[in-house]
């Protein structure tokens, strides 16, 4: 049994939220996804919160929820994939229980996002430079945060949660 909540962490379209619904079920777990429950708390889809507040007001949004969040009890939480660009939210992440970094490589994020109008940060002319700027600047830092790196690549949702929930059930957790 898990006794601390799971944190996802990784790029837009990397699948967070789709590998921790399974991961929850693995672990017995409740899921929580920060954006959803963002956008629930704010009454307002994330696109409009930028529009109107702009990055900046998301990030404080998004950080005041990540720090609600880990007050709570142990739960699996999928981030959004900018979580980690405040200081405060790294550290909050790291003292609050177990975190997973989900890679992926450019390729196969460009092909699950770009046809989306739910993310701000890729309504732009070149959506594939833009990914590829956003895992350069971020890399680092979902690295730094890190117990776990679990590529994604060549498996499905399934297989990923499966793996993550043998090491954490294991114990055996390295960033590899």
């Amino acid at each position: 049994m898990i006794n601390q909540s799971v944190f996802l962490v990784g790029p837009m379209g990397v699948g967070k939220s789709t590998i921790g619904k399974l991961l929850a079920v693995r672990l017995q777990l409740p899921f929580v996804d920060s954006d959803r429950l963002l956008e629930a708390n704010a009454g307002a889809d994330i696109p409009w919160i930028f529009d109107i507040e702009g990055e900046e007001g998301f990030r404080r949004r998004e950080s005041a929820l990540l720090k609600e969040l880990c007050k709570g009890a142990p739960r699996v939480i999928a981030t959004g994939g900018g979580i980690i660009l405040m200081a405060q939210n790294r550290r909050r992440l790291c003292a609050s229980g177990r975190v997973i970094y989900l890679h992926a490589s450019l390729e196969p994020l460009v092909e699950r996002t770009t046809k989306s109008n739910n993310r701000p940060l890729l309504q732009v002319a070149n959506p594939r430079e833009r990914i590829k700027k956003l895992l350069e600047e971020r890399e680092g830092l979902y690295r730094q945060v890190a117990d776990l790196i679990c590529e994604t690549d060549n498996s499905t949702p399934r297989q990923t949660a499966n793996k993550i929930a043998d090491q954490l059930q294991g114990g055996v957790l390295c960033k590899s």
